[in-house]
């Protein structure tokens, strides 16, 4: 690839790099750049209690089923309660990029994101500005495909393939799945053996049904979408995967915030901490928090058939899974999107191992990408 191709790829990606971490209508990383607040929750009423070194906390996350953690904590108050006094103010963004864009205008000061935006928005500013604090989501990714066309893997060939977005996680993901088939496809252009069309993940559904795509790599609930209009799951992307895990979703936060309240960020990793152990204990009631917190975000929520096929494929940990971050990093260069970018100081996992010890809870690994 030429240099000036490389280049001009590298500085898309931090544009592009949204990640798709899907929801049909309400689709998750990639798809336009709009920021919502969440009118309901920031007229709330701080929860009683001793407030912190800053009267509020801006947090950013997606409407989508891979940022349950957000959805869950939000709609049941518990990432409020552990904040006592200090305001919790949620707003929603539908694209990667647009929520790096806010956290690095100071506009929020904690978010809940994918890895492709994670790695870019740290690269872009020489690491001076984010770092991931936490876990949240892993898995939640699937290739489904027209059933008529598409019966064995064999058969991708020739066919027309979605991804959410150029240079996102699962367009990442699916480029490094071909090259391993030894299948060959320009990474710019998605042209060659199999033709991978970039497509919002909004519109996926009415690409699939139109016949316009033969089948997607896509996360969920819109695998699930596509599954309820006629679509067979191909590939689970967990299969890939040791133990069947990787990150979907990390919490990152502003170095200057975590520097100026590190109080603010260990309360709010006890919410997620405690969002997900209540996740995890009480998976229907749980599913249908998400749902509720949905519906009031978008007017609408996901109808039961999709929500119960989606939900077991997301597993909600802590855990940020680096060494996965990592490796998707190495995805990204091999497929020619990324220079070898340097994620030394990435993670700041201190504040969520003094959660973890103090919740009796095991300690998660940086993967040697920690911050001295």
């Amino acid at each position: 690839m030429p240099a000036t191709t490389r280049t001009t790829l590298r500085r898309g990606l931090a544009a592009a790099a949204a990640l798709p971490l899907l929801i049909g209508v309400l689709a998750s990383c990639g798809y336009g750049s709009e920021a919502k607040n969440d009118d309901d929750s920031t007229k709330k009423v701080a929860a009683e209690g001793e407030k912190l070194s800053a009267d509020t906390v801006r947090l950013g996350y997606f409407p989508n089923l891979t940022h349950a953690t957000a959805l869950v904590g939000d709609q049941e108050g518990i990432l409020q309660k552990e904040l006592g006094g200090t305001k919790l103010v949620p707003t929603t963004f539908n694209a990667g990029p647009s929520e790096i864009e806010a956290l690095n205008a100071g506009s929020i000061d904690i978010g809940f994101i994918g890895p492709s935006p994670s790695i870019n928005g740290f690269v872009k500013t020489k690491g001076t500005n984010l770092r991931i604090v936490g876990g949240a989501a892993s898995g939640g990714v699937k290739l489904v495909v027209n059933p008529a066309k598409i019966k064995t893997v064999d058969d991708l060939k020739g066919k027309k393939i979605a991804t959410p977005q150029l240079g996102n996680t699962q367009d990442v993901a699916f480029l490094n799945w071909i090259s391993e088939k030894g299948w060959k496809v320009d990474a710019q252009s998605g042209k060659g053996d199999v033709s991978v069309v970039r497509t919002d993940n909004k519109v996926t559904p009415n690409a699939y049904a139109s016949g316009a795509v033969d089948g997607a790599w896509v996360p969920e609930p819109t695998a699930s979408k596509l599954v309820a209009d006629g679509a067979k799951v191909l590939l689970d992307e967990s299969d890939l995967w040791p133990d069947k895990k990787f990150v979907i979703t990390n919490i990152i936060v502003s170095q200057k915030f975590l520097k100026e309240h590190p109080d603010v960020v260990e309360a709010f990793l006890r919410g997620s901490v405690k969002t997900n152990e209540w996740i995890n204990a009480n998976q229907d009631k749980a599913k249908a928090s998400a749902n509720a917190k949905l519906k009031a975000l978008s007017g609408k929520a996901l109808g039961a058939k999709v929500i119960d096929a989606a939900w077991p494929s997301i597993q909600f940990t802590n855990d940020p899974l680096a060494a996965t971050l990592q490796a998707q990093a190495d995805h990204a260069v091999k497929a020619g999107l990324l220079e070898k970018p340097e994620l030394s100081g990435i993670y700041d996992l201190k504040p969520l191992n003094k959660v973890l010890k103090a919740a009796g809870q095991p300690e998660v690994s940086d993967a040697g990408l920690g911050a001295k």
